[in-house]
């Protein structure tokens, strides 16, 4: 009966000891981070009363006759399973999502504490501290490097106040854009302009809307005023008239008896068989007659040559409009019997072909070979000059060719003097049926030169005007920053520039504002650089030139900035691409800034305290470390939600969040207790029941022992 007594005492003792244990849990159900704890029971040494003894012949096996001597709590379990988590308006608190811990410091990183508890603020010094004073352990942004280096030894997190920044000269600009390739564009702009110049064998000046000199553009890739490409291949082009060819002055017809013939040459591109037109008449019954005959003959075939006749007198007149793509330009007889009376040395050349070639500076004999603007602008010029006045040289020097800023071909008859004269333009499409030569008219590149079809009176001030010739374009724009954190728009303008069969090439601009000035080993014009983007035939990048600058802000910052122009890996489609679709820029960036002051700190899941600052930049300023034991069990509590490392928990590992087993963080927001309420109360209910059945064992034990005793009296 003591046996029981002692049992019963030490049952009491266990049941006290594990309401104790709920009490405390129920205690911590509001407490943050907090994991509630469990009292494992066990049995005591039990009396053995009799041994086990082994089967022996006939006779079974006996088992052992022990008496249990009670039961003690053996040991408390800490169970570490993941608390709720519940957000707030807090943006230093942190809560983890798994294994882990904080690690917080009470000397500064001396020895080491570990917590679940994320509410973590910043003290007057800047430092990270929990609600007991502990400062949080991890690491910090070197100030040489700027990064946050989380293999190196962890510190106190401490971001002083009023941090600054200072500024960041730009290192690098980032362009991923696509120019468009593609025969319609919606991104384009004005060919250079080119001023007349009075020498007509000079091509004239062509310069950019900064007033540089450049090449004047390949007119086979320029466009029309609704982004159409011209898209001229070798030998299209135009007729251009600046006078209607007359042919006068001849001797009167005479009747003679015989037929009255006279042969045309025509142009090749008819395809006329030996690109000439015989024209018969028959003689009539006198000169007048016989007059009339041969200008009906003439008349009937005008549609081929383009030459028509009339009276002059008892002579012929002969005309070309040139006003027709499908008959023949200017006037030239090869032949006429004598009794037509018309002098076939008199021929009349108004109108000269202009024919697109596809390599710049290829210029025929007869001057009708252009590739670029200037050489085209030049040419018109020269001829006009050389046809309305007459005289070979360009007797008519008061006829102005030039391209305006709109881009419009501009054809001036300003001149009074005695050599200058009427001039009518008539702009005709070129095409060839000539046998191997077939050419078909570029109706986009003849309708726009037809608009200059007029007629301008000497001393007018009125022009004529083409439609605009454009260049498919594109722009980018981003400010980048001196080492004084000044601010300078960097421009980057590309323009079409050439094809080839190998390559696209467009001309890059890159300006800055009036006052710095830009060097790149290439030349200098100030605040402008010159130089070219080359595409390979599949879109991809070829060959960016400069792919840097050198800025001079002129104002007190470190002169020679170095800024690197990044456009893409050469063969891929990482950055610049030129594609069959519209121009865009989809990206550009730069890694500059001006200075600022620290406004705000978040903090990612990474534990990374991210510094907000007043420029609008954000940098790491630190990042939390944390703590992974092998057995969370074995460490020991110390309160104020802090946990100790024992012999029997392992050494942390020390790492950053999200890694290596460790949770990841969760910012503005706390980790509940753990404790369930419902399971937390049913064990009071088991506990107490437990401690009143222990009570009956030695009230029952007691009554045993007073009968005992009354057995004496």
């Amino acid at each position: 009966m003591l046996k029981s007594l002692f049992s019963g005492v030490s049952g009491l003792q266990s049941h006290q000891v594990a309401m104790d244990v709920e009490s405390n849990n129920i205690a911590n159900v509001n407490t943050i981070g907090y994991k509630y704890s469990r009292a494992n029971f066990s049995d005591l040494l039990a009396q053995t009363k009799a041994i086990a003894t082994a089967p022996q012949g006939q006779l079974g096996g006996k088992n052992p006759v022990q008496v249990g001597l009670g039961s003690t709590v053996s040991s408390m379990t800490k169970i570490f399973s993941q608390g709720s988590i519940q957000n707030s308006d807090k943006n230093t608190d942190v809560a983890i999502q798994g294994d882990g811990f904080f690690i917080i410091s009470p000397d500064n990183g001396t020895t080491y504490k570990y917590t679940r508890a994320g509410d973590f603020k910043f003290d007057a010094s800047g430092n990270f501290v929990d609600n007991n004073g502990f400062i949080a352990q991890g690491w910090l942004k070197d100030p040489a490097t700027g990064k946050v280096d989380s293999t190196a030894p962890i510190t106190s997190i401490n971001i002083p106040p009023g941090l600054t920044t200072p500024a960041q000269p730009t290192q690098e600009v980032v362009l991923k854009a696509n120019l468009n390739s593609g025969p319609l564009v919606d991104s384009f702009a004005p060919t250079y302009t080119i001023k007349s110049t009075a020498a007509s064998t000079q091509e004239p000046l062509a310069v950019d809307t900064y007033g540089i000199p450049v090449n004047s553009g390949d007119v086979g890739i320029m466009v029309n005023p609704n982004g159409e490409a011209f898209s001229l291949q070798k030998g299209q082009g135009v007729w251009i008239s600046y006078n209607e060819a007359i042919s006068d002055g001849h001797n009167d017809v005479n009747n003679t008896g015989n037929d009255l013939e006279v042969t045309f040459n025509v142009d090749p591109e008819l395809g006329i068989a030996g690109n000439q037109v015989k024209i018969t008449a028959q003689e009539g019954n006198d000169d007048a007659e016989s007059q009339l005959n041969l200008i009906a003959a003439i008349n009937a075939q005008t549609a081929t040559t383009g030459i028509s006749a009339v009276a002059d007198g008892g002579a012929i007149k002969l005309s070309n409009t040139n006003s027709s793509d499908a008959a023949s330009h200017n006037i030239d007889i090869e032949s006429a019997s004598s009794n037509t009376g018309i002098d076939d040395s008199k021929d009349v050349t108004t109108a000269r072909k202009y024919l697109y070639s596809e390599i710049p500076g290829q210029i025929q004999s007869d001057k009708t070979t252009f590739n670029t603007m200037g050489e085209l602008t030049k040419f018109i010029q020269s001829d006009a000059r050389d046809i309305v006045s007459g005289q070979t040289g360009g007797g008519n020097n008061s006829i102005e060719v030039s391209v305006n800023e709109a881009g419009q071909l501009e054809i001036k008859n300003a001149g009074t003097n005695s050599d200058d004269h009427l001039m009518n333009i008539k702009v005709t499409g070129y095409s060839s049926k000539a046998s191997g030569s077939e050419t078909i008219d570029n109706t986009r590149f003849t309708k726009n030169l037809s608009v200059l079809n007029t007629s301008l009176a000497k001393g007018t001030s009125r022009s004529a005007y083409s439609q605009s010739f454009n260049t498919a374009s594109h722009s980018s724009s981003i400010d980048v920053f001196d080492s004084l954190g000044s601010k300078h728009t960097l421009r980057m303008e590309f323009r079409k520039a050439k094809v080839t069969d190998t390559y696209s090439e467009w001309e890059m601009t890159i300006s800055s504002p009036v006052g710095t000035k830009l060097l790149n080993g290439e030349g200098t014009y100030d605040n402008i650089i010159k130089g070219y983007i080359r595409f390979n035939p599949d879109g991809s990048l070829l060959d960016p030139k400069p792919t840097f600058v050198e800025m001079d802000p002129r104002n007190g910052a470190k002169p020679g900035q170095h800024i690197d122009l990044s456009f893409g890996t050469i063969g891929k489609f990482d950055g610049m691409t030129s594609f069959d679709s519209k121009s865009a820029t989809s990206g550009i960036s730069q890694d500059g800034f001006t200075g600022g002051d620290l406004v705000g700190i978040r903090i990612d899941q990474s534990g990374t305290l991210i510094g907000s600052f007043s420029n609008g930049r954000s940098f790491a300023q630190g990042q939390i470390a944390m703590a992974k034991f092998t057995n969370n069990e074995g460490l020991s509590t110390e309160g104020g939600n802090v946990y100790s490392q024992t012999a029997n928990s392992g050494d942390p590992i020390i790492g950053t969040a999200a890694s290596a087993g460790r949770g990841f963080i969760q910012s503005s927001a706390l980790e509940a207790s753990n404790v369930d309420l419902s399971r937390a109360l049913t064990q009071l209910i088991i506990i107490q029941r437990g401690y009143q059945a222990n009570g009956k064992t030695i009230t029952t034990s007691d009554q045993m022992l007073q009968t005992l005793i009354g057995l004496k009296q």
